[in-house]
């Protein structure tokens, strides 16, 4: 009987240990994609910043993607994963300056 219990108890701290390995990995990739994610939007940025040409830029495109973004950002927040949260308020704020320089530069 304490033989089983013991194999139990191993199997049960084996499966905690994967556990925190996969979350650990699944942390990991939600950072990677989020920080891809939102370096996409730098050149972007960049190039509006220098050139202060807007004109190819839809700003009903860039409006309803920065409130898909902003919804991200709070569901993030709601249910506490860093990895949303982190990569959607950096790149919501990339494309509220895209946006502020679309308004400024027609």
């Amino acid at each position: 009987m304490a033989m089983v219990m013991f194999k139990e108890l191993k199997i049960i701290e084996r499966l905690i240990k994967d556990i925190a390995f996969v979350m650990s990995v699944e942390f990991l990739i939600g950072l990677i994609a989020g920080l891809l994610c939102t370096i996409s939007f730098l050149p972007q940025v960049i190039k509006v910043i220098r050139t202060k040409n807007t004109e190819a830029l839809s700003l009903a495109t860039f409006s309803i993607f920065s409130m898909g973004v902003f919804l991200w950002l709070i569901y993030g927040i709601l249910i506490g994963k860093i990895p949303i949260i982190l990569a959607n308020g950096i790149t919501l704020i990339l494309v509220i300056i895209i946006l502020t320089l679309k308004i400024r530069y027609g």
